[in-house]
């Protein structure tokens, strides 16, 4: 499914929220779609329950997944209140990083690129 890297520093849970992220944003996993169990991902991946666990909150608290009780952890179809919020949270982050990437002297030509590429490899145009 994805590998992790265990001599990164970021955190093992963080790595799974950013894999599972992109699946779901590349529509790997669709929504309403039933995610692997918290056992079954521990076993596959040889980590502790618990990191899975963790990584499943956070995914639920950013509004990738939701729980059912007894059934499992789902991905969550995108409503467009929850896509409004996000968007605004993510355009403040954005405004910050160009901000900070044309002060240490980045090209506007090269961040327009990096939009491109972004945009393609959403779209499935573009394989990593």
């Amino acid at each position: 499914m994805f590998e992790l890297d265990i001599r990164s520093r970021q955190p093992i849970y963080e790595q799974l929220v950013e894999k599972m992220k992109e699946l779901i944003i590349h529509e790997v996993w669709k929504p309403n779609e039933q995610l692997p169990s918290v056992r079954l991902l521990a076993k596959e991946l040889t980590i502790n329950p618990n990191t899975i666990q963790k990584a499943y909150r956070e995914l639920e608290h950013q509004g990738y997944i939701y729980s059912i009780l007894g059934k499992g952890s789902f991905v969550a179809p995108q409503s467009p209140s929850v896509n409004h919020e996000k968007a605004e949270t993510i355009k403040q982050q954005i405004f910050k990083l160009l901000c900070e990437a044309l002060y240490i002297g980045m090209a506007k030509e090269d961040l327009l690129a990096l939009v491109e590429k972004a945009e393609q490899t959403v779209k499935g145009e573009e394989k990593r």
